[in-house]
């Protein structure tokens, strides 16, 4: 079972791909989003508003709206969007079963509840240092990784891809304007 949800990981890729060429801030609906990377459109819809309510995104208004980048990709987080999208989330609950040995009878010495559970302060430890490496890693970093690693091509044919989609949404409204006025003449 992992710790974070199916929805971080969305959520990252979908703000990785709003991150055009050079690390400016692409536009895209959430219905691109989900058909470009074969996920749940109401599942990523639900992730979208939690990433706006964080002001992680923005939406941009008209036919042809979706989301954007509410501040620039170097200044958001792994684990702003964790944060986000799953909450605050401990690692581990200590159940203080330190004082049930079954050497102490019932009556755990002083000395076994004395202080931090050890484990707990170890999972604590744990926990600081995975949070820790998330907020040291921001969406630029990520984008520049696949950047690397993607043929020089691909950004461009993200943007292609979601210009086309954009522009066939604003014809079919377009159209659908020109058939509504002609049913009124």
């Amino acid at each position: 079972m992992s710790l974070y949800s199916a929805g971080v990981e969305y959520g990252i890729h979908c703000l990785l791909f709003l991150v055009g060429h050079g690390g400016d801030s692409r536009e895209a609906s959430v219905r691109d989003l989900a058909e470009l990377q074969g996920v749940p459109l109401d599942y990523l819809a639900k992730i979208f508003t939690k990433l706006a309510k964080a002001k992680l995104v923005v939406a941009t208004e008209g036919v042809r709206g979706g989301f954007k980048l509410a501040r620039p990709a170097d200044e958001i987080t792994l684990l702003d969007i964790v944060n986000a999208i799953d909450g605050q989330k401990l690692i581990f609950d200590c159940r203080e079963i330190r004082g049930r040995c079954a050497l102490f009878e019932g009556s755990a010495p002083e000395w076994a509840l004395d202080g931090r559970c050890a484990v707990h302060g170890a999972m604590m430890t744990a926990q600081k240092r995975m949070e820790d490496a998330l907020a040291q890693t921001t969406i630029i970093d990520l984008a520049r990784k696949v950047g690397r690693k993607a043929p020089p091509e691909f950004s461009g044919q993200v943007d292609d891809w979601l210009t086309d989609r954009r522009e066939k949404k604003t014809s079919a409204t377009s159209e659908h304007s020109i058939a509504v006025t002609d049913i009124t003449d």
